[in-house]
């Protein structure tokens, strides 16, 4: 498998601060784009695939209203994990 505990915990260890704090807006998004990456390159192989196609848009709109929330809660924690994260805007 793709995504296995290991790497799950050492993306919430790095983003979400510590291994069992999966609740943070951080850890969720960074996991939601470590997928969406994992999908991508999955459709650039496969491009008829629907159901996949359809995965990959419900985990974007997923993390677009995580983004949101945390754009609205607290701007300098949105800045600093779209920084970290490499994402547009």
């Amino acid at each position: 498998m793709y995504l296995t505990s290991e790497k799950k915990k050492e993306i919430f260890k790095e983003f979400g601060g510590s291994e069992g704090n999966t609740g943070s807006a951080e850890g969720q998004i960074a996991l939601f784009t470590h997928r969406i990456d994992h999908l991508t390159k999955h459709l650039k192989n496969n491009k008829k695939d629907a159901s996949t196609r359809r995965a990959l848009i419900t985990l974007v709109g997923k993390r677009r209203s995580l983004l949101d929330y945390l754009k609205a809660k607290d701007i300098e924690r949105y800045r600093a994990i779209i920084k970290k994260l490499k994402l547009r805007k």
